[in-house]
């Protein structure tokens, strides 16, 4: 067996690993906080609990399930093989889970603010799980990873937010309950917001300009104090017309505070502008290969 046969193994059982814990996360949020209190933030899994509340003849899961049939066989048209083989386990183990844990474990509080918050947080970090793998939990899933094609900019939390809200405003329409149309967006809101956390939190990047007549100093003290890199760009004054250095630096989110105490020590009059990096490519932070979510 070669090396990167090796490589390509281990990857598969962590991302059948984290297919299996994303898919039972995202059940249990369904199954012991949104479903019980009728709280549809979103995608099948809301649409289920619209369907189960007046029509109760199967499980939530297996409705889950039976929804997702259809909205498969269009994204293994258009993502393969290998998308409808990980997402079928996802959405048979997502949906198994539901089913088992409605069963023996039901609802874990009646409170619908407390449900529609640990509801939503398990469902957001569930669904960044399985999308790390590159596969879906089925249903509105699917239909954002359509759009991420098309819109690659846009952050995966905010495209959901804006799909699963049409099925947070059904849901509003459906109950005629003003308080659950509320707590199901806030349910909405809290996932995405989860998701994106989960999803680009491990990037978490700044990036500083710093302009100062002691830039080669604070160059000199970030590389070896603060072990990041340090870029020197040309800048010229539009007032002034003075040319002079702007240093640019790429760290982590946690590395700032000690950037920032150099940066203070050395010039505590330096101009700097810290702004967030979502996607960072290159050494200390992601492969150029690593697949994009």
């Amino acid at each position: 067996m070669t090396e990167k046969m090796k490589i390509n193994y281990k990857k598969l059982i962590w991302d059948i690993f984290l297919l299996t814990l994303g898919s039972v996360i995202f059940a249990a949020g369904v199954a012991c906080f949104l479903d019980p209190n009728s709280i549809a933030s979103g995608g099948v899994s809301g649409i289920a609990i619209i369907i189960t509340k007046f029509i109760d003849l199967l499980p939530t899961g297996t409705v889950i399930a039976l929804i997702n049939v259809p909205i498969l066989l269009v994204g293994t048209i258009i993502f393969g093989f290998k998308f409808l083989a990980s997402t079928i386990y996802a959405v048979l183990v997502s949906s198994l889970a539901v089913n088992l844990f409605g069963e023996y474990v039901g609802a874990l509080t009646s409170d619908l603010l407390l449900a529609s918050v640990a509801g939503s947080v398990l469902v957001g970090a569930g669904v960044g799980l399985v999308f790390r793998t590159g596969a879906t939990t089925g249903g509105t899933d699917v239909i954002v990873k359509l759009l991420r094609l098309k819109f690659r900019h846009i952050p995966t939390g905010l495209v959901f937010g804006f799909v699963d809200g049409c099925v947070c405003a059904i849901s509003g329409i459906v109950f005629k309950n003003i308080e659950l149309t509320i707590y199901a967006a806030i349910s909405l809101m809290v996932a995405s917001i989860t998701m994106n956390k989960l999803l680009y939190g491990s990037d978490g990047a700044r990036m500083i300009y710093i302009i100062s007549s002691d830039n080669k100093e604070i160059a000199r003290r970030l590389m070896e104090e603060v072990d990041v890199g340090a870029t020197y760009m040309h800048g010229n004054g539009a007032y002034t017309g003075k040319n002079f250095d702007v240093l640019m630096v790429v760290l982590r989110a946690k590395q700032l505070p000690r950037a920032r105490d150099v940066v203070k020590q050395i010039d505590d009059g330096a101009f700097m502008i810290v702004t967030n990096a979502t996607s960072v490519f290159g050494e200390g932070f992601k492969k150029h290969d690593s697949e994009e979510v």
